[in-house]
């Protein structure tokens, strides 16, 4: 036990901190950019409408390494997109927490929307135009009437995506790297230390992400059975 707790001790606990950072950060924004788009599109009847839905479901169907690939040729100081960031606003991306976040989102956000918009679309429409009918605005219907029928699969679609964000590696060392303490994240941590024959290492790491995802869906069951 002693010899069990100064291996602890002296591990570095900073991949999980970029980790949980990093997956908390992306699903923020992957929920509000997937529920908003999931709206949108289940209400298109046009020919437009398989075309973006194709779009945003694309990363969903690439290797991660195909879309790190293309985010690393968009934010890249070399790029149109990366040179305006670096010289308006300082900023880069590309080797960079920011680039964790970025990739993270673009992987995870396919689950939020594909969630989203299965729940809006099983929605009983009369329920939409009864709001109507009340006088109640576009907005109102939103946030007081869709978003409430379609909770059960919001739920399920901002649990998969932080669990995506968490465990992404592929697109995250395209763009972002593996900087310790910077953008080392728990996968990018199994993969470098697997490398190094370090299995103790490697097996603690991915034991401790299976418990975050069990304790993830747990809860996630725990309060879609109160509800019911």
């Amino acid at each position: 036990m002693e010899e069990l707790g100064a291996w602890l001790a002296a591990l570095d606990w900073r991949p999980l901190f970029i980790s949980l950072k990093t997956g908390i950060i992306a699903t923020v924004i992957s929920f509000s950019l997937g529920i908003f788009a999931a709206w949108k599109i289940a209400r298109m009847k046009n020919r437009w409408r398989a075309v973006i839905d194709g779009i945003l479901t694309l990363p969903m169907v690439l290797p991660p390494t195909a879309c790190g690939f293309f985010l690393l040729m968009i934010f890249s100081r070399r790029r149109l997109v990366g040179r305006f960031l670096d010289t308006t606003f300082n900023t880069a991306v590309v080797q960079s927490f920011a680039g964790c976040v970025i990739a993270a989102v673009v992987i995870a956000f396919p689950l939020m929307y594909r969630n989203a918009r299965a729940a809006f679309e099983q929605i009983d429409q009369n329920l939409i135009y009864a709001g109507r009918t009340l006088g109640m605005r576009e907005s109102e219907i939103f946030w007081r009437v869709a978003v409430p029928a379609a909770r059960p699969g919001i739920l399920s679609g901002t649990v998969l995506t932080f669990a995506r964000a968490l465990g992404e590696y592929g697109a995250t060392s395209m763009l972002a790297g593996n900087i310790p303490g910077k953008t080392g994240t728990i996968a990018q941590k199994i993969a470098m230390v697997i490398q190094d024959g370090d299995y103790a290492t490697a097996g603690f790491w991915t034991v401790v992400v299976v418990l975050i995802a069990f304790i993830i869906i747990f809860l996630m069951n725990i309060v879609k059975g109160d509800r019911r």
